[in-house]
Protein backbone atom coordinates (compact mmCIF):
# COMPACT_ATOMS: atom_id res chain seq x y z
CA UNK A 1 0.00 0.00 0.00
CA UNK A 2 1.12 3.53 -0.85
CA UNK A 3 0.07 6.46 1.28
CA UNK A 4 0.56 10.07 -0.37
CA UNK A 5 -0.34 13.51 1.23
CA UNK A 6 0.09 14.48 3.95
CA UNK A 7 -3.45 16.49 3.52
CA UNK A 8 -5.44 18.72 5.90
CA UNK A 9 -8.40 16.65 7.32
CA UNK A 10 -7.65 13.99 3.98
CA UNK A 11 -5.95 10.90 3.55
CA UNK A 12 -4.97 8.75 0.57
CA UNK A 13 -3.52 5.22 0.63
CA UNK A 14 -3.14 3.15 -3.03
CA UNK A 15 -3.85 -0.45 -3.13
CA UNK A 16 -2.02 -3.12 -5.16
CA UNK A 17 -5.10 -3.35 -7.10
CA UNK A 18 -4.85 0.55 -8.36
CA UNK A 19 -7.55 1.82 -6.08
CA UNK A 20 -7.17 5.18 -4.18
CA UNK A 21 -8.93 5.27 -1.67
CA UNK A 22 -9.62 9.07 -0.57
CA UNK A 23 -11.27 10.02 2.89
CA UNK A 24 -12.32 13.12 4.50
CA UNK A 25 -11.88 12.63 8.41
CA UNK A 26 -14.11 15.40 10.46
CA UNK A 27 -16.38 12.74 12.29
CA UNK A 28 -18.95 12.86 12.73
CA UNK A 29 -20.75 14.99 9.83
CA UNK A 30 -17.83 15.72 7.69
CA UNK A 31 -18.79 19.26 7.50
CA UNK A 32 -17.02 21.27 4.68
CA UNK A 33 -14.82 24.29 4.59
CA UNK A 34 -12.66 25.74 1.89
CA UNK A 35 -9.62 23.97 3.55
CA UNK A 36 -11.08 20.86 2.88
CA UNK A 37 -12.14 21.03 -0.90
CA UNK A 38 -8.64 22.61 -0.98
CA UNK A 39 -7.25 19.21 0.73
CA UNK A 40 -9.32 17.42 -2.08
CA UNK A 41 -8.40 18.89 -4.96
CA UNK A 42 -4.60 18.49 -4.17
CA UNK A 43 -5.18 14.88 -3.38
CA UNK A 44 -6.84 14.12 -6.68
CA UNK A 45 -4.16 16.23 -8.59
CA UNK A 46 -1.61 14.00 -6.99
CA UNK A 47 -3.59 10.78 -7.69
CA UNK A 48 -3.60 11.98 -11.41
CA UNK A 49 0.37 11.59 -11.45
CA UNK A 50 0.63 8.79 -9.81
CA UNK A 51 1.11 5.31 -11.75
CA UNK A 52 -0.23 3.11 -9.27
CA UNK A 53 -3.65 4.76 -9.04
CA UNK A 54 -6.41 4.14 -12.14
CA UNK A 55 -9.47 5.22 -9.96
CA UNK A 56 -10.61 6.63 -6.77
CA UNK A 57 -12.93 6.00 -3.97
CA UNK A 58 -14.14 8.81 -2.04
CA UNK A 59 -15.35 8.48 1.11
CA UNK A 60 -14.92 9.49 5.05
CA UNK A 61 -15.01 8.20 8.28
CA UNK A 62 -18.08 8.77 10.38
CA UNK A 63 -21.73 8.68 10.35
CA UNK A 64 -22.48 10.98 7.42
CA UNK A 65 -20.52 11.37 4.00
CA UNK A 66 -20.71 14.99 4.32
CA UNK A 67 -23.48 16.96 6.15
CA UNK A 68 -22.98 20.52 4.21
CA UNK A 69 -21.12 23.65 5.29
CA UNK A 70 -21.06 24.36 8.87
CA UNK A 71 -22.89 27.84 9.28
CA UNK A 72 -21.69 27.87 12.56
CA UNK A 73 -18.30 27.87 12.00
CA UNK A 74 -15.73 30.88 13.95
CA UNK A 75 -13.76 30.53 10.55
CA UNK A 76 -14.92 33.04 7.75
CA UNK A 77 -16.21 31.08 4.69
CA UNK A 78 -14.52 31.83 2.03
CA UNK A 79 -16.68 31.46 -1.14
CA UNK A 80 -14.29 32.21 -4.49
CA UNK A 81 -11.67 30.31 -2.96
CA UNK A 82 -13.96 27.18 -2.03
CA UNK A 83 -15.04 27.40 -6.31
CA UNK A 84 -12.35 28.07 -7.66
CA UNK A 85 -11.19 24.18 -5.69
CA UNK A 86 -14.89 23.04 -6.20
CA UNK A 87 -14.24 23.72 -10.37
CA UNK A 88 -11.35 22.01 -10.25
CA UNK A 89 -12.35 18.68 -9.30
CA UNK A 90 -14.32 18.29 -12.04
CA UNK A 91 -10.87 18.65 -13.62
CA UNK A 92 -9.48 14.77 -12.46
CA UNK A 93 -8.46 12.55 -15.07
CA UNK A 94 -9.14 9.63 -12.66
CA UNK A 95 -13.02 8.03 -12.52
CA UNK A 96 -14.28 8.63 -8.83
CA UNK A 97 -16.68 6.83 -6.72
CA UNK A 98 -18.27 8.29 -3.90
CA UNK A 99 -19.02 5.84 -1.17
CA UNK A 100 -21.68 7.56 0.59
CA UNK A 101 -23.60 6.51 4.18
CA UNK A 102 -25.68 8.50 5.96
CA UNK A 103 -26.02 12.08 5.06
CA UNK A 104 -24.86 13.58 2.11
CA UNK A 105 -26.54 17.21 2.21
CA UNK A 106 -26.32 21.02 0.42
CA UNK A 107 -22.64 20.47 -0.28
CA UNK A 108 -22.41 17.20 0.42
CA UNK A 109 -24.89 16.58 -2.37
CA UNK A 110 -22.91 18.56 -4.47
CA UNK A 111 -19.10 16.71 -3.65
CA UNK A 112 -21.31 13.48 -4.43
CA UNK A 113 -22.01 14.17 -7.62
CA UNK A 114 -18.45 15.72 -8.49
CA UNK A 115 -18.04 11.38 -8.67
CA UNK A 116 -18.71 9.34 -11.77
CA UNK A 117 -20.77 6.97 -9.48
CA UNK A 118 -22.50 6.98 -5.99
CA UNK A 119 -22.60 3.67 -4.02
CA UNK A 120 -24.77 4.43 -1.20
CA UNK A 121 -26.09 2.43 1.69
CA UNK A 122 -29.71 2.87 2.85
CA UNK A 123 -29.53 4.76 5.60
CA UNK A 124 -28.32 7.41 2.85
CA UNK A 125 -29.78 10.06 2.45
CA UNK A 126 -29.17 12.74 -0.55
CA UNK A 127 -30.81 16.18 0.06
CA UNK A 128 -29.93 19.74 -1.60
CA UNK A 129 -31.86 21.67 1.14
CA UNK A 130 -30.51 25.29 0.12
CA UNK A 131 -33.98 26.41 -0.74
CA UNK A 132 -34.98 25.73 2.71
CA UNK A 133 -31.96 28.08 3.82
CA UNK A 134 -33.29 30.20 1.63
CA UNK A 135 -30.38 30.22 -0.12
CA UNK A 136 -29.08 29.08 -3.75
CA UNK A 137 -27.60 25.71 -4.66
CA UNK A 138 -23.73 25.38 -5.40
CA UNK A 139 -20.70 22.91 -6.11
CA UNK A 140 -22.00 22.79 -9.60
CA UNK A 141 -25.51 21.18 -9.37
CA UNK A 142 -27.19 23.23 -11.85
CA UNK A 143 -25.04 20.84 -14.30
CA UNK A 144 -24.56 17.40 -12.54
CA UNK A 145 -28.34 17.58 -11.28
CA UNK A 146 -29.89 17.49 -14.03
CA UNK A 147 -27.38 15.22 -16.00
CA UNK A 148 -28.37 12.21 -13.95
CA UNK A 149 -31.64 12.70 -12.92
CA UNK A 150 -33.05 14.60 -15.80
CA UNK A 151 -34.76 18.05 -15.83
CA UNK A 152 -37.70 17.74 -14.02
CA UNK A 153 -36.76 15.59 -11.35
CA UNK A 154 -34.20 17.90 -10.81
CA UNK A 155 -36.33 20.75 -10.34
CA UNK A 156 -38.44 18.32 -7.55
CA UNK A 157 -34.56 17.86 -5.52
CA UNK A 158 -34.02 21.69 -5.38
CA UNK A 159 -37.25 23.83 -5.13
CA UNK A 160 -38.24 21.17 -2.27
CA UNK A 161 -35.27 20.29 -0.15
CA UNK A 162 -36.41 16.90 0.41
CA UNK A 163 -34.44 14.07 1.68
CA UNK A 164 -34.16 11.09 -0.15
CA UNK A 165 -33.42 8.13 1.27
CA UNK A 166 -30.74 5.52 -0.06
CA UNK A 167 -33.89 3.55 -2.37
CA UNK A 168 -35.54 6.46 -3.12
CA UNK A 169 -32.13 8.11 -4.23
CA UNK A 170 -31.39 4.98 -6.31
CA UNK A 171 -34.66 4.44 -8.01
CA UNK A 172 -33.94 8.23 -8.82
CA UNK A 173 -30.79 7.82 -10.29
CA UNK A 174 -29.51 10.02 -7.27
CA UNK A 175 -26.97 6.38 -6.47
CA UNK A 176 -25.92 4.00 -9.06
CA UNK A 177 -25.86 1.18 -6.52
CA UNK A 178 -27.16 0.16 -3.47
CA UNK A 179 -25.51 -2.22 -0.90
CA UNK A 180 -26.14 -2.68 2.99
CA UNK A 181 -24.07 -0.34 5.30
CA UNK A 182 -21.40 -3.07 6.33
CA UNK A 183 -21.35 -3.92 2.53
CA UNK A 184 -20.70 -0.26 1.68
CA UNK A 185 -16.59 -0.26 1.72
CA UNK A 186 -16.78 -3.50 -0.35
CA UNK A 187 -18.84 -2.75 -3.31
CA UNK A 188 -17.44 0.69 -3.28
CA UNK A 189 -13.83 -0.80 -3.76
CA UNK A 190 -15.30 -3.46 -6.05
CA UNK A 191 -16.53 -0.68 -8.52
CA UNK A 192 -13.36 1.32 -8.39
CA UNK A 193 -11.15 -1.51 -9.04
CA UNK A 194 -12.88 -3.10 -11.88
CA UNK A 195 -12.49 0.39 -13.30
CA UNK A 196 -9.21 0.00 -12.75
CA UNK A 197 -8.58 -3.66 -14.07
CA UNK A 198 -9.29 -2.11 -17.96
CA UNK A 199 -7.07 -0.44 -20.21
CA UNK A 200 -5.72 2.89 -17.83
CA UNK A 201 -5.01 4.93 -21.16
CA UNK A 202 -8.70 3.70 -22.59
CA UNK A 203 -10.39 4.97 -19.74
CA UNK A 204 -8.95 8.03 -19.14
CA UNK A 205 -9.55 8.43 -22.98
CA UNK A 206 -13.38 7.40 -22.57
CA UNK A 207 -14.10 9.60 -19.28
CA UNK A 208 -12.88 12.48 -20.97
CA UNK A 209 -14.90 11.93 -24.08
CA UNK A 210 -17.74 11.20 -22.16
CA UNK A 211 -17.50 13.69 -19.54
CA UNK A 212 -16.82 16.32 -22.32
CA UNK A 213 -17.31 19.72 -21.80
CA UNK A 214 -18.58 19.09 -18.25
CA UNK A 215 -15.60 21.25 -16.23
CA UNK A 216 -16.59 24.26 -18.86
CA UNK A 217 -20.22 24.04 -18.30
CA UNK A 218 -19.61 23.59 -14.60
CA UNK A 219 -17.41 26.56 -14.47
CA UNK A 220 -20.10 28.80 -15.83
CA UNK A 221 -22.89 27.56 -13.88
CA UNK A 222 -21.21 27.88 -10.89
CA UNK A 223 -20.19 31.50 -11.33
CA UNK A 224 -23.94 31.86 -11.57
CA UNK A 225 -24.69 30.43 -8.76
CA UNK A 226 -21.95 32.43 -6.55
CA UNK A 227 -23.24 35.26 -7.86
CA UNK A 228 -27.16 34.40 -6.37
CA UNK A 229 -25.64 33.42 -3.33
CA UNK A 230 -23.86 36.70 -2.71
CA UNK A 231 -27.27 37.92 -3.44
CA UNK A 232 -29.18 35.49 -1.02
CA UNK A 233 -26.44 35.36 2.13
CA UNK A 234 -27.55 39.19 2.78
CA UNK A 235 -31.21 38.73 2.63
CA UNK A 236 -33.74 38.16 6.16
CA UNK A 237 -34.80 35.15 4.05
CA UNK A 238 -31.17 33.68 4.47
CA UNK A 239 -31.08 34.56 8.14
CA UNK A 240 -34.61 33.19 8.88
CA UNK A 241 -33.36 29.80 7.17
CA UNK A 242 -29.86 29.64 9.10
CA UNK A 243 -31.90 30.51 12.38
CA UNK A 244 -34.56 27.96 11.69
CA UNK A 245 -31.96 25.04 10.93
CA UNK A 246 -30.24 25.51 14.07
CA UNK A 247 -33.19 25.38 15.83
CA UNK A 248 -34.50 22.40 14.09
CA UNK A 249 -37.96 24.11 13.33
CA UNK A 250 -39.78 25.31 10.36
CA UNK A 251 -38.59 28.54 8.75
CA UNK A 252 -41.02 31.22 8.37
CA UNK A 253 -39.79 33.58 5.17
CA UNK A 254 -40.46 36.96 5.21
CA UNK A 255 -39.68 37.16 1.50
CA UNK A 256 -36.69 40.16 1.98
Amino acid sequence: MTTLGPYEDVTVDIDDDYVATVTIHRPPNNFFDYKLVASIRAAFEDIDDHPGARAIVLGSEGKHFCAGGDFYSDEEELVPPLYRDAIALFACKTPVVARVQGAAVGGGIGLAMVCDFRVAAPEARFCANFSLLGFHHGMGLTVTLPRAVGHQVALEVLYTGKRFKGEEAFEMGLCDELVSLDQLDEAAHRKAATIAAAGPLAIRAIRETMRGDLHALVRAAAGREAQEQYLLEVTDDFTEGVAAYGARRTPHFPGT
